[in-house]
């Protein structure tokens, strides 16, 4: 599988390798099989130019995501499950205000965006914890295994 990564910010150190690793990691873990994934790691101005022309919301977010093809089934078509737009800037300021760990917050960003990849949601409160329990077993997955994005 090919992780395609992009780094358009200049708040947070990324390395791509770890990009790589922490979502190869995920997507097994969840028995998902694609061909390509792209993260984009933006400035806090690209994520709200996206926000507002395609959610029309120029507010800042932490994530945002576009899927493509659903997770394939057959291995005849190259199947590419999406692109996730992450802001690093969004999450040190959250991370700093919580007293977390930056890279810990954006590695959950990395994951809930490929979670919207993957068709979960958040819109309803009925979604919001499902979303939220998958996302908390998929940290705690990643960190035993020790895949998140820390430098």
């Amino acid at each position: 599988m090919n992780v395609l990564f992009a780094n358009r910010q200049r708040a947070l150190s990324i390395s791509p390798r770890r990009v790589e690793r922490l979502v190869q990691a995920f997507l097994q873990w969840k028995q998902v099989s694609c061909d390509e994934v792209s993260i984009h790691f933006v400035e806090k101005e690209e994520i709200c130019r996206l926000h507002d022309d395609f959610f029309d919301d120029p507010t800042p977010t932490d994530c945002i995501s576009f899927p493509i093809d659903h997770p394939k089934d057959s291995q005849e078509d190259y199947s590419v499950l999406g692109e996730v737009f992450v802001c690093p800037e969004v999450g040190i300021e959250y991370a700093s205000s919580k007293k977390k760990d930056p890279y810990t917050e954006i590695s959950l960003y990395v994951i809930h965006g490929l979670l919207h990849l993957l068709g979960f949601d958040d819109q309803e409160e009925k979604e919001r914890m499902i979303m939220q329990g998958e996302e908390n077993s998929a940290m705690e997955y990643l960190k035993e295994n020790k895949v998140l994005l820390h430098e």
